[in-house]
């Protein structure tokens, strides 16, 4: 969903707003274990109200049914899999201590420090200026969805679109054994708030 958003410009970004998801982004950053990162990622989305869930789902719902279908019905499961599943997971995994005990270090500290730096400015990323209802515009709730990708990238190494999820062109995020395999992986390149240049999943051929 990222990729298809301009650059929003310096005047709409409000500057408190930015500094605290920079702290956001500082205390991800701190994490040296998946465990370390689940924890960290279950306090910040804990401050999420229902009502804050509520808005961030409308806004889901809303980009679903500006998709013609009948791609607009294939791919709805998958994307409030890729955000309502994952954070009913994180939940779940640190209520029940599975974060205590999940001391494994996180698979690429590079790529993860990359996706932490990139955080604060791909929230700011995001152009919202069409959007008619105001609860939308809202940085926390773009901030929601690199969270909710954290999560998936860097503590259950999978992709951070879910696999078997279809794009246009009949194309699929394929899962083979262990491995994850997307054939538009590498095009989001040029899109550095994308989630794609931090996923675990390697470059597809297969057409």
């Amino acid at each position: 969903m990222e990729a298809s958003r301009a650059v929003s410009g310096p005047a709409d970004r409000d500057e408190g707003v930015y500094r605290e998801i920079c702290s956001v982004a500082d205390r991800i950053a701190r994490a040296r274990s998946k465990g370390e990162l689940g924890t960290i990622l279950a306090g910040e989305l804990s401050q999420y109200s229902l009502f804050d869930l509520q808005i961030i789902g409308g806004r889901l719902n809303s980009e679903i049914q500006k998709l013609p279908s009948p791609y607009r019905e294939a791919i709805r499961p998958y994307f409030r899999e890729q955000l309502f599943g994952k954070h009913h997971l994180l939940l779940a995994m640190h209520r029940s201590g599975a974060f205590k005990r999940l001391d494994s270090p996180l698979r690429d500290r590079e790529i993860f420090g990359k996706f932490c730096g990139m955080l604060p400015e791909g929230v700011f990323s995001w152009d919202d200026a069409g959007e008619r209802n105001p609860f939308f515009r809202n940085p926390k709730n773009r901030l929601f969805y690199y969270l909710i990708s954290a999560f998936t990238l860097f503590v259950l190494d999978e992709p951070g679109h879910p696999a078997g999820m279809p794009f246009p062109g009949g194309f699929r995020v394929e899962q083979r054994g262990k491995d994850y395999y997307c054939l538009i992986r590498d095009k989001e390149k040029e899109v550095f708030y994308s989630i794609c240049n931090f996923c675990p999943a390697k470059q597809s051929e297969e057409g």
